[in-house]
Parts: C-alpha cells; structure tokens; sequence
C-alpha cells in the first residue's frame, strides 16, 4: 500500500513539474525543412498551430531560382499566376524573419517573398497569430507563374 502511494505521488510530482517547466518558457521554433525543386516543394502540406513559432528551412536543390510566398486567392497578371491577393504574413500581422535567400518584389507580386538561388538555402522563422489560423496556401511564381502551373505549390494549414 505503501509503495503504491508513494509510486503515485511521484507520478503527481513529475506531472506538475512537467507542466510548470513549459508554462514559462519560450516556445522553441518547430523545424521544418523544405526542399523546392523542378517543380515542386517536399513536403507539399504543412500543418502547424496557433502560436507555433515556426522555422522553415528552405533549401533549392534544383537548377534554377525558386521562392515561396504564402497566401489565399491566386492573382493573375496577363491570365498568368503572379501571386496571392491576401497575403498570409500581411493579414496575420505576422513579422516574419529570413536568414539567407533574397527577399523580392516581383512585378505583379502582392506579398512577402523569398527566392532561394540554386544550391543555397535561407531559414524563414515566424510565429502564427490567432489571425493565421485556417487554410493556406505556399506557391512559386517564377518564369511569369510557369512554376506554379507547373504545380509548385502546397497547402499550408494553421489550425487553432
């Protein structure tokens, strides 16, 4: 009897230190690598929650200038793909960060954008707002949007 009460306090005991340990610390991010390619992203779907600080490493292992830009409703320039009309970053006010890469407005692009060149990388860490949660969408519009037709684009899912 003992030993079984003192085998449940301990349990009790680590439960509440567990708890308290995370309640005051800062989150750290949650890694993800992506690599962009002729034409695709891998992974093509990212799920990820509310208050998630997020580090997305983008790596271009193909041959030529591939970005990422996140984003609802494709806009069209000359019946072509050339970016998102809501951006996630701007109605999420969310103030994303890059290390590495480029960060570029293209002509008819609306939105945060980060071209990677071939053979290099950049991180994009960020931390999602209540405003984020829903479903998204990442994209390259290279070439005039030859990428994104192509089908370089995935969804990007912030769950509350």
């Amino acid at each position: 009897m003992k030993t079984t009460r003192w085998i449940l306090s301990s349990i009790a005991m680590l439960l509440v230190l567990v708890a308290c340990n995370g309640s005051g610390s800062q989150p750290q991010p949650e890694p993800f690598r992506m690599d962009l390619s002729e034409y695709a992203f891998n992974p093509s779907t990212i799920e990820v929650r509310d208050g998630q600080q997020v580090s997305l490493e983008l790596v271009n292992i193909g041959a030529v200038d591939h970005e990422i830009m996140f984003g609802r409703d494709v806009m069209l320039t000359d019946d072509r793909p050339s970016g998102y009309m809501n951006d996630l970053f701007a109605s999420s006010g969310i103030d994303p960060k890059v290390n590495g890469g480029e960060m570029e407005e293209h002509m008819g692009h609306e939105g945060f954008t980060v071209v990677v060149k071939p053979g290099e990388s950049a991180t994009l860490t960020f931390t999602l707002t209540e405003g984020a949660v829903g479903d998204w969408e990442f994209g390259c519009f290279e070439q005039e949007g030859v990428h994104y037709d192509a089908g370089m684009k995935g969804s990007f899912t912030v769950k509350p």
